[in-house]
């Protein structure tokens, strides 16, 4: 999944290098972005029907394996950048 903490910068290089140099110094405080409510409502709601429909399709022993697999990738070790 991309990462998508990159939506906050401008794409254009210029707008870029002074938001980059005002947080660095101070100047400017950093953009904050809102979310459009009637944007987020209906994919959120889309998302909880779909999820419960297809719950309901799975069987016991397939919901098992999707859990374990869930649990194993929040207990993964991540690699530390250090």
């Amino acid at each position: 999944m991309p990462n998508r903490s990159s939506k906050h910068r401008s794409a254009d290089l210029h707008r870029l290098a002074a938001s980059l140099v005002g947080e660095a110094v101070g100047d400017t405080p950093p953009v904050k972005h809102e979310k459009n409510a009637a944007a987020v409502d209906p994919g959120r709601k889309g998302g909880i029907v779909s999820g419960t429909a297809h719950a309901a399709q799975l069987t016991p022993e397939q919901r098992s394996e999707i859990a374990k697999k869930a649990a194993t990738a929040r207990w993964k070790k991540s690699e530390q950048p250090y």
